[in-house]
């Protein structure tokens, strides 16, 4: 109890506990709400629900909030208080959310990977272009004509020369 209250806590730190809290509820309670009017219009997806994006925004919100609890463990205890199964239960609901967040998010939502351009060319330069030089985006289009021509030949000289073994 005494390092909890040597950790000091601001009242805007303690405010995303509630907030992730009061989140989780309305987005519990907004899906059964919008579940409902699905099958009320015809028992049409819930992805096809013309406000379905708001869904997504709030599921946003969630794993903003709850990623920010996990990052600042002064916040923990309050959430051992006030969540059942405490900071483990906030772990796992917390990676279900995201998982649902990852599956629909529209292209719009995703967030700029800064390396991004570094993993698309670590991607693409560590193809083995000796066995085949077509492997990756190597070859201008007259390599490629060249290649394709060298190989069209080569098939037509093991043709004849089957066709030369088969004949004696």
């Amino acid at each position: 109890m005494a390092e909890q209250n040597s950790t000091t806590v601001s009242k805007e730190s303690l405010w995303y506990v509630d907030n992730y809290i009061v989140l989780v509820d309305y987005y519990d309670r907004t899906i059964s709400r919008i579940a409902a009017r699905c099958v009320r219009m015809g028992n049409i997806a819930i992805e096809e629900y013309k406000f379905y994006p708001y869904v997504l925004d709030v599921l946003e919100e969630i794993c903003d909030t709850g990623n920010y609890i996990i990052e600042h463990t002064e916040l923990h205890p309050y959430v051992n208080k006030k969540i059942a199964g405490g900071i483990e239960a906030l772990k796992r609901n917390l990676s279900i959310h995201q998982q649902e967040l990852t599956n629909n998010q529209t292209p719009e939502m995703l967030k700029p990977d800064a390396n991004e351009i570094t993993k698309i060319n670590e991607a693409m330069s560590n193809f083995d272009k000796s066995v085949d030089p077509t492997v990756g985006a190597g070859m201008n289009i007259d390599e490629l004509m060249n290649k394709l021509m060298a190989e069209q030949n080569s098939e037509k000289e093991n043709s004849k020369e089957t066709n030369k073994e088969t004949s004696k």
